[in-house]
């Protein structure tokens, strides 16, 4: 079995809007720190909420580089049922480099508030003053995209 590249973007964003979690990787002093996150994607960026305080706050503010990760399926395969090394997990998975830009204007934040909610309800939400003023909208400004799909059969001319 092989791992290929997801060609196009539209597949990336596939994979991506079909995840409900995505995992959010942050470095400070050569400490890596991983969280698991809502989101919402919005061409080529990634909206993010979280609290105003804490370990991920503290991180990003002094290092603004980060990573996000989205893994879609967890199916295992194989080419020999007996051979350990033959086993994969069939996956898709998309990987994002960026940077992060903190969002302080009161109708941005509350626009972004609404983007996350449309990833994971049809809905329409509406959010009090303090709720807004309250949460921290983290964008994160995709540099680099790449998407794999892992766990495919080789594609030949006889089974293609």
């Amino acid at each position: 079995m092989r791992t290929y590249f997801l060609q196009n973007r539209e597949e990336i964003n596939e994979v991506i809007r079909a995840c409900k979690t995505c995992y959010l990787a942050m470095s400070i002093n050569d400490q890596p720190y991983v969280l698991p996150m809502n989101f919402a994607l919005e061409d080529d960026v990634v909206i993010l909420h979280s609290a105003q305080e804490g370990k991920m706050w503290e991180t990003i503010l002094k290092n603004p580089q980060v990573s996000i990760n989205w893994t879609l399926g967890e199916d295992l395969a194989w080419q020999d049922v007996q051979v350990g090394c033959s086993y994969r997990v069939k996956s898709k998975s998309v990987v994002v480099e960026g940077k992060v830009e903190l969002v302080e204007d009161f109708d941005e934040k509350y626009r972004c508030l609404q983007l996350v909610m449309a990833q994971y309800s049809n809905r329409e939400f509406k959010f009090n003053e303090p709720a807004v003023r309250n949460v921290g909208v983290i964008k994160v400004h995709i540099e680099n995209i790449s998407g794999k799909l892992f766990g495919a059969k080789a594609i030949t001319p006889w089974n293609s």
